[in-house]
């Protein structure tokens, strides 16, 4: 496995070697050091909105399987791998009493613990606390509910980011938009797809029209620990947040907060409601990018900054899929970051490095 580095300072840094993107072996190592090692988002609690609800999904970048359910007020997060013989417990959104393995019965509550298991009257030291279903870290933000495998980074910081800026919508009122939603393919390094969000360097030279809604020179660039946030302002009278007065950017013409969280979400807020994109690896060529919108202001929809999503989107593979064509070049190793405009692709990338290297 080879070993990254990234400078500490920008203006001297290089970036991420070509050889990055194409290992086969570094794409694995992402799995297991970087996304096993995350928060990832779940969904909103609307999920299941009912007490018996259960909804089995997968851990993002990683093969492990997961259950959510809701028991009266209680949301918990489960393996969705029955303890017996390993079968998958859950393939469909249900509603039931109880968590039943269609393959031998054995039986649990929705809580994760064991409740019954025919013919095994004679089996010694059983059942055993592992006959139980493991249960996964859960946290709730808003609507919203998030997942780990247990050995993630503190999200407290992200959370706290997001909370100071937006917390002053009504995020409970948010609704989902599902004809709004949509799956983007791209035959290109989940990295690089990345790697093109975290900077607005880009936007005058491929964006024109979004370019026509942004000021592109106050476009900001604000890090934290594990996440950053670029920070949109409106040109002209563009569709803007209407800050209260006690808010930091009370009196600022802004457009829309691009949240991005370490490694692979994010969170595009604008004064209609919420876009988030869920960037899934699926080989080291090939990325699928779900959209998810979240709407509490129908009026102020394709307006501004938040409109033409889907053409922002195919003009942002079409540079993504170039740059995945040059990373098979002979000749070209690494690049440098612009120290104004690249703060958020340096952050990652050492990011990525710290990761990797522990």
């Amino acid at each position: 496995m080879p070993k990254y580095e990234i400078h500490p300072q920008i203006e001297y840094a290089e970036t991420m070697p070509s050889s990055f993107y194409r290992s086969t072996q570094v794409f694995e190592s992402l799995r297991e050091k970087v996304f096993a090692k995350s928060w990832q988002f779940v969904g909103s609690e609307d999920l299941v909105s009912q007490t018996g609800s259960v909804h089995p999904f997968t851990f993002e970048g990683t093969e492990e399987p997961m259950l959510l359910c809701r028991e009266g007020e209680q949301l918990s997060i489960l393996s969705n791998v029955c303890t017996h013989r390993g079968n998958i417990l859950c393939h469909h959104p249900a509603k039931a009493r109880s968590i039943t393995c269609a393959y031998h019965g054995r039986r649990f509550g929705l809580d994760g613990k064991f409740q019954h298991m025919p013919q095994f009257k004679e089996a010694k030291n059983f059942p055993r606390p592992a006959d139980n279903l493991h249960e996964f870290p859960i946290l709730k933000w808003g609507p919203w509910l998030f997942a780990s495998l247990g050995n993630a980074y503190d999200f407290s910081d992200v959370i706290d980011a997001m909370q100071r800026k937006v917390g002053f919508m009504p995020l409970e009122e948010f609704k989902l938009y599902s004809d709004r939603g949509k799956d983007y393919h791209i035959k290109a390094h989940w990295a690089l797809y990345c790697d093109n969000y975290l900077e607005g360097f880009h936007i005058p030279f491929v964006h024109a029209d979004l370019n026509a809604a942004l000021d592109y020179g106050n476009y900001e660039t604000v890090l934290f620990k594990h996440a950053n946030l670029q920070i949109g302002y409106a040109d002209g009278d563009e569709s803007t947040f209407d800050f209260p007065e006690a808010h930091e950017d009370f009196g600022k013409s802004i457009a829309a907060y691009y949240f991005w969280i370490f490694p692979n979400m994010m969170f595009n807020f604008y004064p209609w409601g919420l876009s988030v994109n869920i960037v899934r690896p699926i080989s080291k060529e090939e990325t699928k990018v779900t959209f998810i919108s979240y709407v509490y202001d129908e009026g102020k929809l394709d307006l501004g900054a938040g409109t033409g999503l889907d053409k922002v989107e195919q003009e942002d593979e079409e540079v993504v899929e170039g740059v995945q064509l040059g990373m098979k070049s002979s000749v070209y190793q690494t690049g440098r970051y612009s120290p104004e405009m690249e703060k958020g692709v340096h952050h990652f990338h050492r990011l990525l490095v710290e990761f990797l290297n522990e």
